[in-house]
């Protein structure tokens, strides 16, 4: 359907695409990963027209449809679903906006006086009648309510503004009005940012159904594993196709490069004892000709380039903090409403030193209001929030901290203004840990992709000696990498975490207790997410 050839983009301070070479066919579902800043959604811009490659040649088959469900959601939250749905319908809105003009200009008309302009209208009104039908103007309500289901909305919901619903459910409506569309092939970029678990798995089941072609831009290992027959790796603005899912690809990436180590290291072992051997009987009498005729084969050598493995972002540790007391938190008898809606009736809970606990429900259930309430940042209605009494030191990462970055300063500056008696090796090293690495440290956050902000974000807050984390949403945005690094961090975390997240497998490598929002109670899992999963 869509082949990039030989596709390069060079911005004035950046090379972020060099040799770009991938293919998608019909129906096909294509995973497009990479680390964060490595020119994903710059392919994306360039196949809808956003922005021009430097170089290379896109071929596409006919003139597929392209359709692209953006990490910014484009909804009206003013208007109603089906309004919101019907928008999608484009060319059929304008000619009934024109049918409507006219329908009011002939009411106007008195019928003996104005017959000549009546007649006019009339012919107008039929023509624009006549492009409402081919275009399928009447089939366009029962379009939009055969799909209302589809995306679990009942008919009732149709009339509700957009704005009255969830994060999750705004996804569901901007996602409906592309699937309106009919489009040939789908771009979605990070789908599963800000979802909850439940519209995951929805959204999952819905893409598997849909037999159109989608590429798909996402850090959700899980989610690629379940959909995606292929994945394009993108690397130092190079991309590689593996034919196979998510974890095919990591298994043969790693086969792949330990297969080009070993043979450029052979290469290089062979070219030494051949320039020894030419080195030491060039001037032998006997030898010089099996020198000389050496030499020449050696310079035939077609050599191999030395691999360029992407260095693994060094791990990061946590700082070192006094252990607190057993007892960490202690929720007693807490009730808390937000406008209409019950978020808490009477829960309780108690959390114990190390214990890593995952929080889960349903966006809007409450789960980053219980963090703020735990910090004190909102009053609790009713109920006590109690620490510990000894050394509880807490750490809070909010969902949008990223946002209160200061877009002017240089990214290594933010690190020495939290810790100004810091060596400039020693924040070098740590911003390491989260894929900051030569003069990525230099730039201005301003600069930044969305990924690379979270990252720098996360390692503002994790600077701080504490013994009581306290995240919401950590992993959103983060590339695989520095997902890898934070799991890692968290598992050798001496203090407690509670922790929000929609990613499976994150949850499933940090968590040793999960605790589910349902029907405005805590219910507590004593065990990790596949524990929880196998009880649901």
């Amino acid at each position: 359907m869509i082949r990039f050839e030989g596709i390069s983009k060079i911005f004035s301070t950046d090379v972020v695409l060099k040799n770009i070479n991938w293919e998608i066919k019909k129906g096909e579902k294509v995973g497009l990963v990479g680390s964060n800043g490595a020119g994903k959604s710059t392919q994306f811009k360039i196949l809808i027209g956003e922005e021009d490659q430097t170089s290379g040649t896109i071929i596409k088959e006919g003139n597929p449809k392209i359709a692209h469900l953006k990490q910014e959601l484009d909804c009206n939250l003013n208007r109603s679903v089906r309004e919101e749905l019907e928008s999608s319908f484009k060319d059929i809105q304008v000619i009934a906006t024109q049918l409507l003009e006219i329908e009011k200009k002939m009411k106007l008309l008195d019928l003996k006086h104005d017959s000549d302009e009546l007649e006019k209208l009339v012919d107008q009104h039929a023509k624009y009648q006549a492009k409402f039908e081919v275009l399928g103007g009447y089939k366009m309500q029962s379009e939009v309510e055969k799909i209302l289901p589809k995306l679990g909305f009942s008919i009732s919901d149709a009339d509700k503004l957009v704005g009255n619903f969830s994060g999750g459910w705004q996804m569901k409506v901007a996602l409906g009005k592309i699937i309106l569309q009919n489009p040939d092939l789908l771009l979605l970029d990070e789908p599963t940012n800000h979802l909850d678990l439940e519209t995951i798995f929805w959204l999952e089941e819905y893409l598997s159904s849909l037999k159109i072609a989608i590429i798909i831009i996402s850090h959700d290992r899980y989610f690629l594993d379940k959909l995606c027959k292929k994945i394009i790796f993108i690397n130092r603005g190079i991309s590689e196709t593996f034919n196979g899912n998510y974890s095919f690809f990591v298994e043969q990436k790693s086969l792949n490069e330990e297969s080009q180590i070993k043979a450029y290291q052979l290469q290089q072992k062979e070219i030494e004892i051949q320039k020894k051997y030419i080195d030491r009987f060039r001037a032998s009498a006997t030898r010089s000709s099996q020198a000389k005729s050496r030499e020449k084969q050696l310079k035939k050598i077609s050599k191999l380039e030395s691999p360029v493995i992407k260095a693994k972002s060094p791990p990061f540790t946590f700082p070192q903090c006094p252990r607190s007391g057993k007892s960490v938190l202690n929720i007693k008898n807490l009730s808390h409403s937000y406008d209409d809606k019950i978020l808490f009736l009477d829960v309780n809970l108690k959390v114990f030193s190390g214990e890593k606990i995952a929080i889960l429900g349903p966006n809007g259930c409450g789960k980053s209001t219980l963090l703020k309430i735990i910090m004190k940042r909102v009053n609790p209605e009713i109920g006590e929030i109690n620490f510990g009494k000894h050394n509880i030191i807490p750490a809070y990462y909010e969902q949008n901290q990223a946002e209160a970055l200061s877009l002017e300063e240089k990214v290594i500056d933010l690190i020495f203004n939290k810790s100004p008696e810091w060596s400039q090796k020693k924040a070098r090293t740590f911003l390491g840990g989260f894929g900051f690495q030569n003069e990525t440290v230099f730039k201005n956050v301003k600069q930044l992709s969305g990924g690379e902000k979270a990252k720098l974000a996360l390692a503002l807050m994790i600077i701080s000696p504490s013994n009581f984390l306290l995240l919401d949403e950590p992993t959103n945005h983060l590339d695989l990498q520095s997902k890898e690094n934070l799991e890692l961090a968290i598992k050798n975390y001496e203090g407690s975490s509670l922790i929000i997240s929609h990613d499976r497998y994150f949850i499933s490598k940090v968590a040793n207790r999960i605790i589910e929002i349902k029907n405005s109670k805590l219910y507590s899992y004593e065990g990790n997410y596949e524990y929880f999963l196998e009880k649901k």
